[in-house]
């Protein structure tokens, strides 16, 4: 390895290390539309509102990457250290969603009050009463958390549809932003194993020309949709959390599950 790249990869592992507390994560492509046969460069981010560092490729840390074309898959398997940590050609022409499930990973809170602050965030008011009902402590617990994050790119015309990936939480888009009718928005489903999440925050994040980011909350309906309004030009990334409690005999209480959806719109 050359000392370079060496100095690369060293830089990366770093910067993976750092905790990412109520730090959302997203796949951000370079561009949301190529052509087949260009260059498709999408970064791994971790960040908040919409604006975070770059997150270099490693295997172990990623339990699913894949990209799906008319429900087509293709796993995916990057060099260690890549940043992007995707780089591939664009194939033929249609949707092409990039799903990624990162393998779990464990974040200790030593207050209380940082964790509250993230289940304020996310939507979880009664965290405080369950935790003590539960006769844990204040200080010192661990919680789990897992990345299940899509984007959504056009390959030439882009047409096509998302799917379900079977992730344990997921977003689905019901239209496709770069051929649908968005007079009305973008609608999407949120689900959680296979089921949709009713009455769920949602957290939409909208970037303009300028890349200055304005930030919304709006929750799923019965079905767990929720639609999406847009602008021409902006980018947009959604996210969602379940927060679940874990066994008595898991070093860990709390566990996280963080569903992301990144796409554009023309």
């Amino acid at each position: 390895m050359s000392l370079h790249r060496f100095l690369a990869v060293l830089a990366a592992l770093l910067l993976t290390a750092i905790p990412a507390v109520s730090h959302e994560f997203w796949i951000e492509p370079e561009e949301y539309q190529v052509e087949s046969g260009d260059t498709l460069n999408a970064h791994f981010r971790n960040g908040q509102k919409f604006k975070g560092s770059a997150l270099a490729y490693f295997d172990k840390r990623s339990a699913r990457l894949e990209q799906v074309v008319a429900g087509k898959s293709t796993p995916y398997a990057g060099r260690m250290g890549d940043i992007p940590a995707i780089g591939t050609i664009a194939g033929d022409d249609g949707l092409l969603v990039i799903v990624h499930q990162t393998a779990p990973q464990t974040l200790e809170y030593k207050t209380w009050e940082k964790f509250q602050a993230f289940a304020d965030h996310k939507d979880f008011p009664d965290i405080r009463a369950r935790h003590l009902d539960r006769k844990l402590p204040e200080n010192g617990f661990t919680e789990r958390y897992t990345r299940y994050a899509k984007a959504l790119i056009a390959v030439g015309n882009g047409a096509g549809s998302d799917r379900i990936s079977g992730m344990e939480t997921e977003f689905v888009a019901l239209t496709n932003p770069y051929t649908g009718d968005l007079d009305d928005g973008v609608q999407v489903q949120l689900l959680y194993r296979g089921q949709p999440r009713a009455d769920a925050q949602v957290e939409v994040f909208e970037k303009a020309l300028d890349d200055s980011v304005t930030i919304r909350l709006q929750r799923t309906d019965t079905q767990g949709q929720t639609t999406i309004a847009v602008k021409t030009g902006h980018e947009y990334l959604l996210d969602a959390v379940v927060l679940r409690p874990l066994s008595d005999d898991s070093p860990e209480v709390w566990e996280s599950l963080w569903a992301a959806m990144s796409f554009a719109v023309p």
